[in-house]
């Protein structure tokens, strides 16, 4: 049964008019998806006939609450959200003075196999469609009671991975009809596959693009992230290049600071040699310790460092804040607890 949420809004319009009914009440269901129903008898401009027409050809995907955790110190959300086949996936609610951005995830699992991520503990589930990366966003809205301004797809998977998915989202979630975020309001984090970055530049989309950098050196990079053995550091920035000439978008690259491995003076200088030149923006983050994991978090003083150590060279370097310091902030720790405790 096709996932009614996964249409666009054209999709929905034929297939409604092969159903023998007029195209414009397409608008109109959309609408409604977009506003998180829970069931077609919510659509109450929508005619008992049509709505029972439409539980017959479609399934509506509910996700349903699994775990939500609140931060005491700063109010962000942790879900995590049981789909319909039980699979479980995680998205952040974060509140800045700027909005409230939701982190979706945007598979179940990731085969991408990085040293320093929970997310890919148990590799690649499946693919989350893009119904189902919608209704991590409809659905944080409608448990908080928050607009949400800006999303980023930097939860569990790698988004490229999921490429068809992922544009199909982005178109859904721009629509003026549903909930209509900005493409700039939008940003996507990719591990590096080189090859999809740049066919993502050919969709000339406005949304900001985050390359997981976190080594500067291909020895360091490949120990810590396997996606550099197929796509090494200097393949990597030749997409970005690409990426930026036909976008005209800066990227903005994330750099984990993890003690003794990634944070050393010569790393830094050698980040800064990579991006000379380059419209960049550094966002060096602070580890977030996973137990499966033998890498620790950088000293507060080390990350002082090799930020001025960018800044003296001519690279652009903030150090995200952390947030919710005091729930499962990494990516996937939530989920695989609750795997971990599942008979």
């Amino acid at each position: 049964m096709t996932e009614i949420k996964s249409l666009t809004l054209e999709e929905l319009k034929s297939a409604l008019k092969d159903m023998g009914e007029k195209p414009f009440r397409a608008g109109q269901i959309f609408k409604w998806l977009h506003e998180g129903v829970q069931s077609f008898e919510e659509m109450s401009n929508i005619s008992k006939e049509l709505r029972a027409k439409l539980a017959e050809h479609f399934l509506l995907t509910v996700p349903e609450v699994a775990c939500k955790q609140v931060s005491q110190v700063d109010g962000t959300v942790k879900y995590l959200w049981k789909m319909r086949d039980g699979d479980c996936v995680e998205s952040v609610l974060m509140h800045y003075e700027h909005g409230n951005t939701a982190c979706v995830s945007t598979q179940v699992g990731c085969r991408m196999g990085c040293k320093f991520c929970a997310s890919g503990l148990g590799g690649l589930k499946r693919h989350l469609s893009a119904g189902e990366i919608l209704d991590e966003v409809l659905f944080m809205q409608r448990d908080s009671g928050e607009k949400i301004n800006n999303i980023v797809l930097m939860g569990t998977g790698e988004p490229l991975d999921n490429y068809d998915n992922v544009l199909k989202f982005l178109n859904l979630v721009t629509r003026p009809e549903g909930i209509c975020i900005g493409q700039r309001h939008i940003s996507l984090s990719t591990s590096g596959i080189a090859d999809k970055i740049e066919k993502l530049a050919g969709e000339k989309l406005q949304i900001t693009l985050s390359v997981s950098l976190h080594a500067p050196d291909d020895e360091t990079r490949s120990s810590i992230m396997p996606v550099n053995d197929a796509y090494p550091v200097e393949r990597l920035m030749r997409a970005c290049n690409y990426y930026f000439d036909t976008t005209g978008r800066r990227i903005s690259y994330e750099y984990m600071m993890a003690r003794d491995k990634t944070d050393q003076p010569w790393q830094a200088e050698k980040l800064a040699k990579l991006l000379r030149g380059r419209p960049s923006h550094v966002n060096l983050i602070p580890l977030n310790e996973v137990a499966e994991s033998p890498l620790q978090p950088s000293t507060k003083e080390s990350v002082r460092r090799f930020q001025q150590a960018l800044e003296k060279r001519g690279v652009t370097a903030t150090v995200r804040r952390k947030l919710g310091p005091d729930i499962d902030a990494a990516c996937g720790q939530l989920r695989r607890r609750e795997l971990n405790q599942t008979p």
